[in-house]
């Protein structure tokens, strides 16, 4: 598994070994001892699958304030996203930085996403999937948003939105 250190402090991109045959290939794609040695979070609650169906559309971003805050672990099954993690952690560093990544279902590659972060993505492709692991349980009163195109932070996303959630669409700018 190679770890690689974003600009967001404690964002990862894992890069899976991946071990082929005529078969195809197997990827140890999570691993708790593997994990507790890089110092991440090794304890997910839920598991959870988005579809998107037209190329564009925009989910974020999303958080859950403390103590609600969860790691995320995303994985991209099929199709392909432009993932960003939002340092809102007002102690952070690293506060106001965003790491933007593009994820597919043929790079494999994950993003784990520290708790205190907020986290959006757009679809590169229709009929895109996204799997993912949370540490902590969700609950609809702790559900926290950010505009998805805040001045303030300036995010970088590939194409013009064609699709955004009319919940997603009403997330305030940032405030601390």
């Amino acid at each position: 598994m190679n770890c690689i250190p974003t600009n967001v402090q404690g964002a990862y991109v894992i890069e899976p070994a991946e071990f082929g045959d005529e078969r195809g290939f197997f990827s140890p794609v999570y691993d708790t001892k593997k994990f507790a040695e890089k110092g991440l979070c090794t304890s997910f609650s839920r598991m959870n699958c988005s579809l998107s169906v037209d190329k564009g559309t925009l989910r974020g971003m999303h958080y859950q304030p403390a103590p609600y805050q969860e790691v995320k672990f995303l994985r991209v099954i099929r199709g392909s996203v432009w993932d960003v993690a939002l340092d809102i952690r007002a102690k952070s560093p690293t506060f106001g930085q965003w790491h933007g990544v593009e994820l597919t279902a043929t790079n494999r590659r994950l993003l784990y996403i520290p708790a205190g972060c907020a986290h959006g993505f757009q679809t590169l492709e229709p009929n895109t999937e996204v799997m993912y692991l949370c540490s902590n349980e969700y609950t609809v009163q702790h559900e926290k948003g950010i505009m998805w195109n805040d001045p303030h932070f300036q995010i970088h996303w590939p194409l013009a939105p064609t699709v955004i959630s009319d919940k997603d669409q009403k997330h305030p700018p940032f405030t601390k």
